[in-house]
């Protein structure tokens, strides 16, 4: 098969590699859709920390937002799964430990990444294959273009609710790239007003596109209270002001990481008494979000600006934008074009 195979920073080449065999409890999936995110580019950048703590290496294989249907079945598979369109969690556990037991292996210290971590090939690729038991269905309201935005979707809505915001609250969300605006999509779906800060003028532009009418940059936000603030970015001052602009009592919500340790003064935290969370992985989110799709509280499609085929996907890691391409902020692939 076709595989997206990045060698070293900077290096890639579309390959024919072997296809995947299921092992026992594993399913194959043909990848119809597969999403371009922050992390693909960190990797390619070689910047990802994971690259110097000896969780990932060279050569690799990209891909962890993705969907498809299930081609083959392993041992211990249900034969249900066949045929089925599907999309996965991203954070395999060891299955074992206390984290796992209860529910959190999205935290095992053990944990693989789906094209990111412990040597487990990303859907970069015409075929994928993973644990069957990551699997999650996707009802026919939710297309292959849907079903590849659910895990970005998934990390949203955790971010959304951790505002713990509805009607009558004002949330604040810094930073209107693709998770950010996501968080937008399911904060204003709570019925809590949202206001966006960014930093360019199409950014700024395709936001108010969205229906978002309260969008800043940083020198003009309005002196009103903030229920709640999530940093969606990977600026390294962010943090830091999320607390100073979030109303006492309120909450501040930090899914983007910089790539350097940013600070927050925990005086001001205390002081306001504010309520900090961090959001790592979709996992805990993938169910709740395939239904908010399904349903059409939240529709993610404008922010899908182009497809492209596997042979793109360099340039899309460089920056470029393919030709033709809209204002959002999402690059998706086909790994079937030629």
């Amino acid at each position: 098969m076709r595989a997206f195979v990045l060698a070293a920073p900077g290096e890639y080449a579309v390959q024919e590699v072997p296809a995947p065999v299921p092992g026992p409890g594993e399913a194959v999936v043909d990848v119809e859709r597969v999403g371009v995110c922050g992390t693909d580019i960190e990797f390619f950048t070689g910047a990802m920390t994971y690259l110097h703590q000896g969780h990932a290496a060279y050569p690799m294989r990209l891909g962890h937002e993705w969907a498809g249907r299930v081609a083959a079945i392993g041992d211990g598979v249900d034969p249900a799964w066949l045929g089925r369109r599907v999309m996965g969690d991203t954070m395999l556990g060891c299955g074992a430990c206390r984290r796992c037991r209860r529910g959190h292996q999205h935290v095992c210290d053990k944990r693989q990444e789906v094209g990111i971590r412990g040597d487990r090939p990303g859907a970069l690729a015409e075929q994928l294959a993973v644990p069957a038991t990551s699997l999650h269905a996707l009802p026919d309201t939710v297309d292959a273009e849907l079903g590849a935005l659910v895990e970005p979707g998934g990390n949203a809505l955790r971010a959304a609710r951790a505002t713990a915001s509805g009607a009558g609250d004002r949330v604040l969300i810094l930073g209107p790239g693709t998770i950010g605006l996501l968080t937008a999509m399911f904060v204003r779906a709570a019925g809590a007003e949202v206001h966006l800060m960014g930093a360019t003028d199409r950014s700024l532009a395709f936001a108010r596109d969205l229906g978002f009418g309260h969008v800043w940059r940083a020198d003009s936000i309005p002196d009103v209270p903030y229920d709640a603030v999530v940093d969606a970015t990977n600026a390294v001052h962010l943090p830091g002001l999320a607390v100073e602009l979030v109303e006492p009592a309120g909450r501040v919500v930090y899914v983007g990481i910089a790539g350097e340790p940013s600070r927050v003064d925990t005086r001001t935290l205390a002081l306001k008494d504010v309520t900090a969370v961090g959001v790592l992985s979709a996992s805990p989110g993938l169910e709740a979000t395939v239904q908010a799709y399904a349903e059409g509280s939240v529709d993610p499609r404008p922010l899908v600006a182009a497809t492209v085929g596997l042979a793109e996907v360099g340039a899309v890691l460089t920056g470029k934008r393919p030709p033709g391409a809209g204002l959002g902020p999402k690059i998706l692939v086909d790994p079937r074009r030629n």
